[in-house]
């Protein structure tokens, strides 16, 4: 349905070699869509452009630590060359470490305030970066549309994860601010939203929400119990509402925080 189409839109994603963002890219790939991937890793990109293509989709990749401007910069150099213009930037670089982690048998005072700042560079520099220097190349296009990866936790504070839950309600923030920003300065063709993932399986949260046997762990079923759908997310449960934000099917939504969370935030646990 043309309303809901992708086809031939440039898009780059940062961050997209995780499960989460392979399933995206290879969606947004299937979908017609042009994807330019930005990673730090050249192994894991080369991979996923390789699958891509594989499948008859269009992709390339740029190296580059979204938390490095200079390195930013230079990506954006070698885009604006290729393609002189996008119209999509996803920021899905994000993460969590041990040490932004409060155990159940510590307390603030064990928090590392260098893994503190680690985590806030990796999840709020490393898309306000991309942001400033990408965003170049959808004003040449006269209109842009920016998505950004929101938590569960940004709006409700969970135990343990005071970095990235932290770090995600000021993505949240940067998100209505430049909205609004955007709109002000540019006009209306410019949108700003940020997608909430409710609790999904991944490599970074495996270990936390299950134990080594695959049954649930305290904390996942504590999730499990908080999630009205009673499961975890798959990979898939986010692609028609990232492919709605990518559309013109969402061309009057800016400044919004999309949850797909299986109803998590809508129980109070009664």
């Amino acid at each position: 349905m043309k309303l809901f189409s992708v086809k031939n839109k440039k898009i780059i994603i940062t961050g997209a070699t995780g499960v989460l963002g392979t399933a995206m890219a290879l969606h947004l790939a299937k979908e017609g869509a042009q994807i330019i991937i930005i990673g730090r890793t050249a192994s894991k990109v080369e991979q996923l452009v390789e699958e891509i293509r594989s499948l008859g989709g269009k992709a390339d990749a740029f190296l580059a630590d979204v938390t490095s401007e200079n390195h930013v910069i230079q990506a954006a150099e070698q885009i604006h060359k290729r393609y002189q213009k996008v119209d999509i930037l996803i920021n899905l670089a994000g993460g969590n470490m041990p040490n932004a982690v409060v155990r159940p048998d510590q307390t603030i005072a064990d928090l590392s305030a260098n893994a503190m700042k680690k985590v806030m560079d990796l999840n709020y520099q490393g898309t306000f970066i991309p942001i400033k220097h990408f965003l170049p190349l959808m004003l040449t296009n006269g209109s842009g549309n920016i998505i950004n990866i929101s938590s569960m936790a940004a709006s409700r504070p969970m135990t343990r994860v005071a970095g990235y839950a932290s770090a995600k309600a000021a993505i949240d923030n940067l998100t209505k601010w430049l909205a609004v920003e955007l709109n002000q300065k540019y006009g209306p063709d410019f949108r700003v939203n940020a997608l909430a993932p409710g609790f999904f399986l991944t490599e970074q949260n495996r270990a936390l929400l299950t134990e080594n046997d695959g049954n649930l762990s305290q904390r996942g079923q504590q999730i499990i119990d908080h999630t009205p759908m009673r499961r975890f997310g798959n990979p898939e449960d986010l692609l028609g509402t990232l492919q709605w934000l990518c559309s013109d099917a969402s061309k009057f939504v800016t400044g919004t925080v999309v949850a797909v969370d299986g109803g998590f935030s809508a129980y109070s646990g009664v």
